[in-house]
């Protein structure tokens, strides 16, 4: 397994471009499937996840061109359904959780799909419910075969219906939206997931021929079409790398432009930086975040504590909790971290501890960060990347510690950051990538 070996302590510099966003790459990359028409779309973040439902795709039938660098062309003319039987389905797609994904489309188009269990972050109970209640009551019968590890999903029809979804869950959304949009009849989905990815989704789906009306708000309505066509799509760029970015340049007091990020799609996650005292400058459609040997927490006329919360969107991404922990390591005064929709999330704070933060695991969904203000550096020490974020959390740890850190178990970085190492290194970053 490989690892990165960080010399930390060192200011950066330099500008660095977001890569396409992962979340939005495996919703669109499996609306492929909706057509049978050539379906281009670029900025495709080259990652492990991604490539793996590409590769998903490919094996199942699809036609996969790449002319260059960042873009594909998909054409789902002809799907091989024996390859649902096979050991390579089950591995492949289990790797990774966007696999469910696949369900919606191919339940719309075909009235039939599989999915084993999906995979993806170890980081607390992620249940299927959504996905599976919605889909029932569009008309798709579920069925899971114990031996195979496998779902079975079918429909005689699929027929527009109101539906309530018990939480704003994004990939369920988009996995009903998928599969509404060729339903007979109209669908009407309240308490959607809004976040910029489902907009960029709906948005796709509808120069496909698709009508989804509402996008962007949580009450989304669906006037089922007979096909959907080609089209060219762009993704946006990646709202978690982006959030990263201000986090390090802050822990690592460097100066950093972060290019092109879509500032109109990032919602407040700039400005729950801000709340941390970190400068966050708005310079036509990029961020820049200028050196600063301190940043203080916002502080309360009551006194209280500032609390970071996540929140469906338009909340704070949950994706960035990890983040704005480890950046507040280093601010002047003390944050609450609350990651409340998953249990495990906040377990690598041990590790913070070993490198000399601050902080009290107050139970599986709150943490304390008491600030450092940059007058004790943490320490290098040997990691395990657990999951995408908490890995580059540790990461950023790194990079602004004094000595020689090591992160193992990369592989978990390496699903959801292109080519992370390198990007850094053109900033000033002493990171260097090995092989067990």
């Amino acid at each position: 397994m490989a690892y990165y070996k960080i010399e930390g302590g060192y200011q950066l510099n330099g500008e660095i471009v977001p890569q396409g966003a992962k979340n939005e790459a495996l919703q669109v990359i499996s609306a492929v499937l909706l057509t049978d028409e050539k379906v281009t779309i670029s900025n495709v973040p080259d990652i492990i996840d991604v490539n793996n439902l590409i590769k998903l795709l490919a094996n199942l039938g699809v036609e996969v061109n790449s002319p260059q660098e960042g873009v594909y062309e998909f054409k789902a003319e002809n799907i091989d359904f024996d390859y649902f039987d096979t050991e390579d389905f089950v591995k492949t797609a289990g790797k990774i959780r966007g696999s469910i994904m696949m369900i919606g489309p191919m339940l719309a188009r075909f009235k039939k799909a599989s999915a084993p269990k999906p995979g993806g972050d170890k980081i607390g109970r992620r249940k299927l419910d959504t996905h599976f209640i919605g889909l029932q009551k569009l008309g798709a019968d579920f069925n899971f075969c114990e031996d195979s590890k496998v779902f079975q999903v079918k429909a005689d029809k699929l027929k527009g219906t109101y539906i309530l979804l018990d939480e704003a869950s994004v990939t369920g959304t988009a996995n009903i939206v998928m599969a509404a949009v060729l339903a007979e009849g109209t669908t009407t989905i309240f308490n959607a997931a809004c976040e910029p990815y489902l907009k960029q989704l709906c948005k796709m789906l509808n120069s496909m021929g698709a009508k989804i009306g509402g996008i962007g708000s949580n009450l989304l309505t669906i006037e089922g079409v007979e096909s959907l066509g080609g089209c060219s799509h762009r993704l946006l760029p990646d709202m978690i790398e982006i959030g990263s970015f201000i986090g390090l340049a802050a822990m690592t007091k460097s100066h950093i432009r972060i290019k092109d990020v879509s500032i109109e799609d990032l919602g407040i996650i700039p400005d729950v930086f801000r709340r941390l005292g970190i400068v966050v400058i708005e310079e036509g459609d990029d961020l820049i975040i200028p050196e600063q040997n301190s940043y203080e927490v916002e502080t309360f006329m009551d006194g209280s504590i500032m609390t970071i919360a996540d929140a469906p969107w338009p909340g704070f991404t949950p994706d960035l909790i990890s983040i704005v922990l480890v950046t507040a390591i280093n601010a002047k005064g003390s944050v609450l971290i609350h990651q409340k929709m998953f249990e495990s999330r906040l377990f690598f704070v041990d590790k913070l501890i070993d490198m000399g933060a601050q902080i009290i695991l107050c139970d599986p969904h709150r943490a304390t960060v008491i600030g450092l203000n940059h007058k004790y550096p943490l320490r290098g020490i040997q990691m395990v990347s657990p999951d995408i974020r908490a890995g580059v959390a540790q990461l950023i740890a790194a990079l602004s510690a004094k000595g020689i850190s090591h992160i193992h178990n990369i592989g978990q970085i390496e699903r959801g950051y292109q080519n992370i190492d390198e990007r850094l290194r053109q900033l000033g970053a002493k990171i260097t990538r090995h092989e067990d």
